[in-house]
């Protein structure tokens, strides 16, 4: 299968990943040429620099011959846009959507959009599902083992708690996809500060699995 995925960092990387382990075929569309470079370094398929929300774009990197589409930036605005130029302009078969805030999950699947995936709506719910009181708890694994997905709970002694995810700089490959805090759910960026009583979604690859979470809980 041809997938076309269009964003950046660690998500994309390690979707990328997860999708060329299933022997498919998969090309990066992505703005900032810097990680584009970086994406080429690591990964076997097509990497092209560009907006994936412009339709030149889009057919540069073979949106005609995709069989699925996914967008995957940080702007839902930006994903929608995207899934819709694939479907009506190059007829793509299937349209993803990575949704952002949860609030626009609504709209994403009345616009014809095949799928409308709030990651953080979905983690929350596997957060909320598990009734396990660990401070390291295996959710489940990925990819056929190749990713293992974590809750890990900090607390006031973990070496993280009170730094920013940009202080922390934990390896490439290492995610936290979704922090609960309050029972709110909440998306993380590079300033995002992490507190004593924050359930962390963590997805790492198994070679660092282990200094991640030591990272995190000091244990």
């Amino acid at each position: 299968m041809n997938i076309l995925i269009v964003g950046g960092e660690k998500l994309v990387y390690f979707l990328s990943r997860l999708f060329f382990s299933k022997g498919h075929t998969v090309t990066v569309i992505n703005r900032d040429r810097r990680e584009c470079t970086r994406l080429a370094r690591r990964l076997k398929g097509t990497i092209v620099h560009g907006d994936g929300s412009d339709l030149i774009a889009l057919e540069e990197a073979g949106a005609r011959s995709a069989d699925a589409v996914l967008a995957a930036t940080p702007n839902d605005e930006d994903n929608l846009v995207i899934c819709q130029l694939a479907s009506l302009h190059f007829a793509v078969p299937r349209t993803l959507a990575l949704v952002n805030d949860p609030d626009n999950e609504e709209v994403f699947q009345k616009l014809q959009i095949t799928s409308a995936l709030s990651v953080t709506r979905l983690l929350a719910g596997l957060i909320e599902q598990t009734t396990e009181f660990d401070d390291v708890i295996n959710l489940f694994p990925a990819g056929e083992g190749k990713l293992n997905i974590t809750q890990v709970s900090l607390k006031e002694t973990s070496p993280v708690a009170g730094k920013t995810l940009m202080e922390i700089a934990l390896p490439e490959s290492s995610l936290i996809a979704s922090i609960m805090r309050n029972g709110e759910p909440i998306v993380p960026r590079g300033p995002t500060e992490l507190l004593a009583g924050d359930r962390l979604i963590l997805i790492t690859l198994p070679k660092s699995h282990g200094s991640v979470l030591k990272r995190l809980t000091g244990g």
